[in-house]
């Protein structure tokens, strides 16, 4: 049985990147798969990952964060603007 998918440009370059010559499409994403062990792996923590990283908003906010080099503000400066006594 053959299934299509349909993938951004985007992902088919990257996928394309890993494909060692004259491979298939199938066997890089075998090749891939059989490199984790899918039951080793936190699914909870796998499935909040790619909701942040399908969240268009989300992401956009961290690339602007990530970007602030030392732009940030300290837990102490937070704690006492909020009046916490954490």
């Amino acid at each position: 049985m053959v299934t299509t998918i349909q993938l951004d440009n985007k992902i088919k370059m990257q996928l394309d990147s890993l494909k060692i010559h004259r491979e298939t499409y199938n066997d890089l994403l075998i090749r891939i798969l059989d490199s984790y062990k899918l039951d080793e792996i936190d699914r909870e923590s796998l499935i909040a990952t790619v909701e942040v990283l399908s969240n268009p908003e989300l992401m956009k906010g961290i690339r602007e964060a990530l970007s602030e080099d030392g732009k940030g503000i300290s837990w102490e400066k937070i704690k006492k603007d909020l009046d916490l006594n954490v």
